[in-house]
């Protein structure tokens, strides 16, 4: 969903998963302050009630998968931490963090062991549901561990997770925040009908491969395009009359919306192009010369396909920062480059191009 300054992110914030069965016990001493999880809850949530980090809260239980707890467990939210011999404690330091898009203030908080409530005070945020794409977020009590090495180890990162939907979301939007794939979550799920999910419902989220696959296209994602067909119509054709390559243009189509014109994201975004009233407006004055209607699907593609050739040609016809520019904002691209986030996104649809360009 193309992005720039001060347009709002995505909101929905990642749910942990409830698992059942049983877990190892962390021994509990008498003067320990204990509590009892919730169906929904997340180590976030309960840390900042009790004034911990999630690191915290994650050494004093010794859990070893923060995203991993169950309703009925017991946590500890005092007393000595789980290990047999407690490491002395990182220094806390204070970071910056440049928000990257799909980011959310609970993330954001796991990843450095900081809290929601800390991040808010530290930065003066009003809205803890509205950040920006390249906002820069100075992170108090953040492990210095966490700022110099932020991405999980490989062998960790292999293990699928586990999504519980949340209410307005999709498929494209849960394979972005998790740098996976759709096409790999409807094969993992037996998923019959991408386009629809229900509220509650618990997905297995497989990571994306190193390489995309190039075999041929998942039978339930062929059928779906065929039905929509239509909009792919529109979309050749807009692509043909502004020079911008046919199966560029679908694929990014198709991973933003999955080719549906009625498609609202809980950002605000709009259509077959997801893109944004103020992204809209902004290429209405400076490229296109008139109103975008972005609930009419001609009006809408016609918009995304001219930000297309915007990006094409400032960055030479380089794809992937064309795509970098389209998902984080063409500041945030002429700045930063390509966010190791965007990256999943951008090999995604460089895999639709070419298997729809067949």
């Amino acid at each position: 969903m193309p992005h720039r300054t001060n347009l709002p992110l995505l909101r929905t914030a990642a749910l942990v998963a409830i698992i059942a069965g049983a877990a190892v016990a962390v021994p509990v001493a008498a003067t320990d302050r204990v509590v009892v999880v919730q169906a929904g809850d997340t180590l976030s949530e309960i840390a900042l009630k009790h004034g911990l980090t999630v690191a915290q809260l994650r050494d004093l239980n010794g859990i070893a998968d923060p995203d991993r707890i169950y309703a009925g467990q017991r946590l500890r939210v005092s007393g000595m931490a789980a290990s047999a011999t407690p490491a002395p404690a990182a220094r806390p330091t204070e970071v910056v963090h440049v928000v990257a898009r799909g980011e959310t203030l609970t993330g954001i908080a796991r990843r450095y062991g900081s809290t929601i409530a800390g991040i808010v005070k530290a930065n003066g945020i009003r809205n803890p549901s509205f950040l920006r794409v390249g906002q820069r977020l100075r992170i108090p009590g953040a492990a210095s561990t966490h700022a110099a090495k932020p991405a999980a180890p490989a062998a960790r990162a292999a293990a699928p997770r586990m999504h519980v939907v949340a209410r307005g979301e999709t498929l494209t939007g849960i394979a972005r925040h998790y740098g996976s794939t759709i096409a790999g979550i409807v094969k993992a799920n037996g998923i019959r009908n991408p386009s629809f999910l229900h509220v509650g419902q618990r997905l297995t989220i497989p990571h994306a491969p190193a390489t995309a696959p190039a075999d041929k296209m998942p039978a339930s994602i062929s059928s779906l395009m065929a039905a929509r067909g239509a909009i792919a119509a529109i979309i050749r054709t807009e692509a043909k009359s502004q020079h911008v390559p046919v199966a560029l243009a679908l694929a990014v189509a198709w991973q933003e919306s999955g080719w549906r014109p009625r498609v609202v994201s809980a950002a605000g975004a709009i259509g077959v192009m997801q893109l944004t009233p103020p992204t809209a407006e902004w290429i209405a004055i400076t490229m296109l010369g008139h109103r975008v209607d972005l609930r009419d699907a001609r009006s809408n593609v016609q918009a995304g396909v001219t930000l297309l050739r915007h990006y094409l040609d400032r960055y030479h016809g380089n794809r992937r920062l064309t795509l970098a520019a389209y998902y984080q904002g063409q500041t945030a691209a002429d700045r930063h480059g390509m966010y190791r986030l965007t990256r999943p996104y951008i090999a995604s649809i460089l895999a639709l191009e070419k298997l729809l360009g067949r």
